[in-house]
């Protein structure tokens, strides 16, 4: 539910309007299976003609044919194990191995009664990986869902290891993780900023001023939130930070909310504060994006910073952004980072989870199971990783040109033993915060639809 008040001039509203004349191409991804099968074949090895290779299955006739499973083995290994066969003069004459096993029997059971594949294998850590799906299966993983699929043996390094334990735990297997300080600093180097971040010295001067036109939000003097002016005398900041005192049926503030735009020194002396009028224009429903922006009409017109509205932005899908606001409800701050791609965001949530192994009385696995699917599902929102927590929404995300793109809306929030930690943050895209803005405004009968057309 929305109620919409006094909105500003026509004039500013066929400005914004201008600014959201973009064009959005939808991409659709197809999935392919591919299904194999192969024919065993006897070869005489070439370097060692007294070994022979067998391929019997141990005869088992109280189990019905039900019972078995059937899969497929390439008889080229992948990185670090390429060797795999005990005869490797089959390698020139079939391109994979047929297994067949029993259903409740392990993959290293199977393999091993087969009797084509080397012991080293079973000593090194290797698992079953299937092109297809890129899922690993390891060794000590059951039969079961094995049949009529085809695999390829590999060396199942740390991080692979720990990313089929995240999978499963995402399919709702149990499984241990094991506790590896190695592992945990290489998944962080694996996402530590990199030259993407570094910016012009010319650059950093403009973000400097256009700074100057965020601001923290408070409530009854408590800092609640951050800001931007985005035109005139309007103030944009997320409807979470006035949720608590904002009574969305008689469209009345329950409180005294001002903002600051020169908060920069815990020490300063009070002052500097404006007060918000009313406010002029709210959407509140954080399960969907991006209905969760909230208009206010400061007291004062004169004074102000520049708007930031000349400085709106397309939402980039990679690269350097810089978020700049008022974390944990301090002085201004800002903070560099780069975007996680809709492909990688899954990994950010697996890291975290990987991290936090020893903290399961803090935290359960459900959560990040919740979190990797919601990830991944909503489009709309830009993602990255920022150390802007609380007391930061409302804050504008600029891309590596200085053009406001997002307003920084939240993050996925878990206790850790380093105290609160986000798995991933987000913002909503500027360009659309003002679409549903003069929608709104036009469902009201405030705007006059002829400046727009």
């Amino acid at each position: 539910m929305f109620f919409v008040f006094p909105v500003p001039s026509e004039k500013i509203l066929h400005q914004l309007y201008s600014v959201l004349k973009f064009n959005w191409k939808q991409h659709q991804h197809d999935d392919y299976k591919r299904w194999t099968s192969s024919l065993i074949q006897y070869v005489k090895a070439v370097n060692n003609p007294t070994k022979g290779v067998s391929s019997r299955v141990t005869s088992c006739k109280e189990d019905p044919s039900s019972n078995l499973v059937m899969f497929h083995v390439l008889v080229k290994g992948g990185k670090n194990v390429v060797n795999i066969l005990k005869n490797p003069a089959l390698k020139t004459e079939i391109q994979e191995v047929t297994v067949y096993a029993y259903k409740g029997e392990k993959v290293k059971q199977a393999l091993k009664r087969d009797a084509h594949f080397l012991s080293t294998i079973f000593r090194k850590n290797c698992a079953l990986f299937e092109r297809s799906t890129e899922i690993n299966i390891e060794m000590s993983n059951p039969v079961d869902d094995l049949d009529g699929k085809t695999f390829q043996i590999i060396f199942l390094d740390d991080y692979a290891q720990l990313s089929s334990k995240f999978k499963d735990s995402m399919n709702g297997r149990k499984t241990q993780v094991p506790k590896l300080s190695r592992i945990q600093n290489l998944l962080r180097v694996e996402f530590e900023k990199n030259a993407e971040t570094c910016r012009e010295v010319k650059t950093e001067k403009k973000l400097m001023e256009l700074s100057d036109s965020v601001c923290q939000v408070r409530i009854n003097g408590t800092p609640i939130g951050s800001g931007f002016l985005l035109f005139a005398n309007f103030v944009l900041t997320n409807a979470h930070v006035i949720n608590n005192i904002y009574n969305d049926v008689s469209g009345q503030l329950n409180g005294r909310v001002t903002v600051n735009f020169s908060f920069y020194d815990l020490e300063q002396t009070v002052g500097g504060s404006v007060e918000v009028e009313e406010v002029v224009g709210y959407e509140y429903n954080p399960d969907v994006p991006p209905r969760d922006w909230a208009l206010l009409k400061l007291s004062a017109n004169e004074n102000l910073p520049r708007p930031l509205a000349a400085h709106v932005g397309i939402l980039p899908k990679s690269g350097a952004i810089c978020i700049i606001g008022h974390p944990d409800g301090g002085v201004k701050k800002r903070d560099s980072c780069l975007i996680v791609a809709t492909e990688n965001r899954s990994q950010v949530v697996e890291r975290h989870y990987v991290e936090n192994q020893g903290n399961i009385q803090l935290i359960t696995s459900q959560f990040f199971k919740n979190t990797a699917k919601y990830v991944e599902q909503i489009k709309q929102a830009l993602m990255y990783e920022t150390c802007f927590y609380g007391g930061s929404s409302g804050s504008p995300v600029f891309d590596k040109h200085c053009n406001v793109v997002a307003m920084h809306t939240g993050g996925y929030l878990y206790p850790s033993t380093r105290g609160d930690t986000s798995v991933i943050e987000f913002g909503y895209a500027l360009s659309d915060i003002m679409e549903h803005m003069i929608i709104q405004m036009v469902e009201r009968e405030k705007f006059n639809k002829q400046m727009i057309t």
